[in-house]
């Protein structure tokens, strides 16, 4: 479960996060729509430890995240917009790398094993991953999420620039691990994306949350009006 209590970031007289408060259950995935500056990054980078709060808490699984504390880390996986791997070793060395960065040992069986339930086919696993694809890319950043056994994964604009076919692909795996039990946290500024593959919706506005909705109690219009009623207010 991911807590946000009166979360808050201020740089200076700038206030990037106003006072978030939010609960996402186990194996529920979230989706958090707004325009670029709205919080929702912010609110993923206090998540996963990267910059610290001004002010509230941000708490996974009970424990209150610190920039310090490395147990709440361990129980996190991160997939950002671009998948942030080692260009010059492999899928599979990759993989290696990072569940062995977690603590994890993995047996080649094993980690074929999590390769192929994040969706990547075999014969890509011993190719450099400069030659992959952002689809491809993505689902290693999956596979990593799988052996770190994440109770929590967070992602940031993740299906930008996939056709969709990928995309379809990603949300399908997301799905699969909600269904275990993962808890997810989506930054998009997907509407369709939002609607199909999260259980609830939330959409920002100058660091506020706006509007929080269940995804089946909401229409495809409704939240276009919604989402399109709120930017507006930029302008």
């Amino acid at each position: 479960m991911l807590i946000a209590e009166n979360l808050t970031k201020q740089y200076g007289d700038y206030t990037a996060l106003d006072k978030l408060n939010l609960e996402i259950k186990t194996g529920e995935v979230y989706c958090m729509l707004g325009s670029n500056g709205a919080g929702k990054s912010t609110t993923i980078n206090i998540f996963l430890g990267f910059i610290p709060a001004t002010g509230g808490r941000a708490l996974i699984d009970g424990q209150e995240v610190d920039v310090n504390n490395a147990a709440t880390r361990n129980m996190v996986a991160y997939i950002p917009e671009i998948v942030n791997l080692y260009p010059t070793l492999t899928g599979m060395e990759n993989l290696e790398y990072f569940s062995a960065l977690s603590g994890f040992k993995y047996t080649r069986d094993e980690l074929t094993a999590y390769m192929h339930t994040a969706g990547l086919q075999s014969i890509a696993f011993d190719k450099r991953v400069n030659s992959y694809s952002k689809g491809m890319r993505q689902k290693v950043g999956i596979a990593i999420a799988l052996v770190k056994k994440a109770k929590a994964l967070f992602l940031d604009e993740p299906t930008s620039g996939l056709d969709p076919h990928a995309s379809n692909e990603f949300s399908q795996i997301i799905m699969r691990l909600s269904e275990q039990g993962v808890s997810t946290l989506m930054a998009t500024h997907d509407l369709l994306m939002a609607k199909n593959l999260g259980n609830r919706i939330g959409i920002m506005h100058r660091g506020k949350l706006r509007h929080e909705m269940h995804a089946a109690d909401v229409s495809d219009a409704d939240l276009t009006r919604l989402y399109i009623d709120v930017v507006k207010e930029n302008l």
